[in-house]
């Protein structure tokens, strides 16, 4: 499954700063009908063992893990749903992405506050936390870091996404954290292999 220039996540991207109040309403009508909670799944861990491991995973562990739980942002108007299971283009997938959307726009990174939080739906109705996303428009970057240069996060240089791109946005600056999940292609790679979307139920 790609995701569709309409879709909330492409939308969210493209506001700017002032435009923040009426984005998270939008984003609350997605999730509105999540309100009742889901069902927990904590007992798969699979941390990451690649030699490419660093202090950025044991940060986003140690920052994300109350979120194992997803009802601890369901029931938290501060996250929104911003994309369903999202499946990579040949193989893997990233998976259902909540977005805190007062971090979308400050034209800045931090390790231990995510934009994005991953979960892969799993095949009992729970969803397993397996990463993190963070996101930042190339455009912000620069606003805040006159000083110039790519995006980095804790030493660590982001992806360049230009425009024109597959979501229609302007260009921005990624880098994916898997923190919960082994990832064979890499912790920081964009697909997870070990990740899938088959178990999402259809909408």
């Amino acid at each position: 499954m790609t995701v569709s220039r309409k879709h909330p996540f492409v939308r969210a991207l493209r506001r700017l700063p002032l435009a923040m109040l009426p984005l998270a309403a939008t984003f609350a009508v997605g999730a509105a009908d999540q309100q009742a909670g889901y069902a927990v799944d904590q007992g798969s861990f699979h941390p990451p063992v690649h030699r490419d491991s660093s202090p950025l995973v044991e940060k986003v562990r140690r920052a994300t893990a109350r979120f194992r739980d997803i009802n601890t942002i369901i029931n938290n108007p501060d996250w929104v749903q911003a994309t369903p299971c999202v499946s990579g283009p040949n193989e893997g997938a990233m998976g259902v992405h909540f977005l805190k959307v007062s971090r979308l726009h400050d034209g800045t990174l931090k390790g231990d506050e995510p934009e994005f939080l991953i979960y892969e739906p799993q095949g009992n109705g729970s969803f397993r936390l397996v990463g993190v996303e963070f996101v930042t428009l190339a455009s912000e970057w620069a606003d805040h870091h006159p000083e110039g240069g790519p995006a980095v996060l804790d030493g660590h240089l982001t992806n360049f996404v230009d425009t024109p791109n597959r979501y229609g946005l302007p260009a921005f600056y990624e880098l994916h954290v898997w923190a919960w999940e082994d990832n064979p292609n890499g912790n920081f790679a964009d697909w997870n292999t070990q990740v899938s979307c088959d178990k999402q139920k259809a909408e």
